[in-house]
């Protein structure tokens, strides 16, 4: 599959490794779901003219609304300069929670999951995050909303202790 990372899926909370990556960023004025079809328009646009195959997952920053196409490794090449409203960036390899869920891509379900997802990070005594919580989406817009997976993601980081030291790289 040409995905960088797996999907989690519904329900359980997991703790993964997202790799390094080179996504396409484009990024409204105002909240996600106010301007997510105006996010979507230039990156659209963007692997249409540069000939780059379209690859799941979509990233969401909340506010302010910011959307990123997952570029695959075979294709990096072709996604190298910017466009005037997308950036081509790079990522490095990041840590996070991770909270799957099913539904239409909602606030109602973003806040839902990720409430979920915040209380039991706080739960953990060994992590903390870094950041905002994020949304990754991995179906497109013609899959019925009851079919459609998702998941809200944090970045997290180990806190620093002589146990974590120990058992944790």
């Amino acid at each position: 599959s040409d995905q960088p990372f797996e999907p989690t899926n519904p329900r359980p909370i997991q703790l993964k490794e997202l790799p390094p990556a080179r996504p396409l960023q484009s990024r409204g004025n105002g909240p996600y779901f106010d301007s997510s079809n105006n996010l979507f328009g230039p990156l659209f646009r963007y692997i249409q003219k540069n000939d780059i195959a379209m690859t799941t997952p979509v990233e969401a920053r909340m506010d302010p609304g910011t959307m990123y196409f997952w570029v695959s490794k075979t294709q990096e090449e072709k996604a190298s300069k910017d466009a005037a409203s997308v950036r081509v960036i790079d990522v490095a390899k990041r840590r996070v929670a991770a909270h799957g869920a099913r539904g239409s891509y909602s606030p109602e379900n973003f806040e839902k999951t990720m409430s979920a997802l915040l209380k039991w990070v706080d739960s953990q005594s060994d992590i903390e995050t870094v950041g905002d919580p994020f949304a990754v989406y991995w179906d497109g817009p013609f899959k019925p909303w009851f079919l459609k997976t998702y998941e809200v993601q944090v970045e997290i980081k180990f806190k620093k202790s002589p146990s974590n030291l120990q058992n944790r790289s």
